[in-house]
């Protein structure tokens, strides 16, 4: 039986460009370029308008686009309800042309949180209807995005959105426009993912949990009349690596807690982290290899974001690709 290809990706961190009070677009590209010349398979980005502030997703991966040629550049993940599909629809379809394709789209709902809810009112969006312009912008998009020059525009009229008339030109490098990867872990995310997605990409707290979850996104996907192949399993995780265990969950702490104004085990209890050696880390992230997962993102939970990118590459990087 051949051996699947794990592929292994890394988060820029344009939050922590924000918190740290240097927010230069530089070092960020420089991590791409960097991520892309040692080996990584893929560069993500993440999203947030005003509860955690950072650079805009997909202006930043049009730069990286600009200054890689292998990667696959990423949204983890990006929040359709916030924006007008139209424009989504074009700045997906540009930053695709700008990377010849590379381009994949991470999308989701946001967590419930007053931070998040005060970012959905700022925008004018409802909070409630998150899911359901989450689905109906993404169907639009693929709509915009699969039209032919020759062919007729596209009219639409949903419970959110009306068009009359439009194209996107030029539409993107991938025919049909980007794979569309889901997020979250919870059965609407799961039946959302198995139904209408490309992948599934949860931030998934333990193995066992991942495995069910795919499991459920499978089973959707065949009751659709989807075949699951076509899917890709994601994983989303936070790790800090070190000779300290110790040092590790201390520098871990620090980092969620000032990542998310909120206690650090209110976090872990919710999302997926490791923080210990690098032995242990190949461990743990093993096990979500054998629960299905095929390709992960890496978040650094640290300061020092190349210090952790290096050990990761050293100790990480060759093992998990087997």
């Amino acid at each position: 039986m051949t051996t699947p290809r794990i592929h292994i990706g890394v988060l820029l961190p344009t939050r922590e460009a924000v918190m740290s009070g240097r927010p230069e677009a530089a070092p960020l590209i420089e991590m791409a370029e960097r991520a892309e010349a040692e080996g990584y398979d893929s560069v993500w980005v993440g999203d947030s308008l005003l509860a955690r502030p950072r650079f805009e997703p997909l202006t930043l991966l049009a730069a990286a686009a600009a200054r890689t040629r292998r990667v696959t550049l990423g949204t983890a993940v990006l929040l359709p309800a916030l924006r007008h599909p139209l424009l989504l629809a074009h700045a997906v379809a540009s930053v695709d042309r700008i990377a010849e394709g590379r381009l994949v789209l991470g999308v989701g709902i946001a967590p419930d949180t007053p931070g998040v809810r005060k970012e959905f009112e700022a925008a004018g969006v409802p909070f409630k209807e998150r899911v359901g312009r989450l689905v109906e912008s993404m169907a639009l998009c693929r709509r915009l995005w699969a039209l032919e020059a020759a062919e007729a525009p596209v009219s639409f009229e949903g419970r959110y959105w009306k068009l009359s008339g439009a194209q996107i030109l030029p539409a993107p490098a991938r025919p049909g426009g980007p794979p569309i990867w889901m997020g979250g872990e919870v059965e609407g995310a799961l039946r959302r993912a198995g139904r209408t997605a490309d992948g599934w990409f949860p931030n998934s707290r333990a193995p066992e949990a991942y495995r069910d979850g795919w499991a459920a996104v499978q089973r959707e996907a065949g009751e659709a009349g989807r075949a699951a192949s076509a899917l890709t399993p994601a994983l989303y995780t936070t790790i800090n690596i070190g000779p300290d265990p110790k040092a590790a969950e201390a520098e871990m702490r620090r980092f969620i807690e000032g990542y998310y104004g909120a206690p650090y085990e209110v976090i872990a209890a919710r999302w997926g982290h490791y923080a210990g050696t690098p032995e242990g880390c190949l461990e743990w992230l093993g096990a979500f290899i054998e629960s299905g997962a095929r390709h992960i993102v890496l978040r650094f939970a640290s300061a020092d974001q190349s210090a952790q990118m290096e050990r990761a590459t050293r100790a990480l990087l060759p093992r998990l690709r087997g």
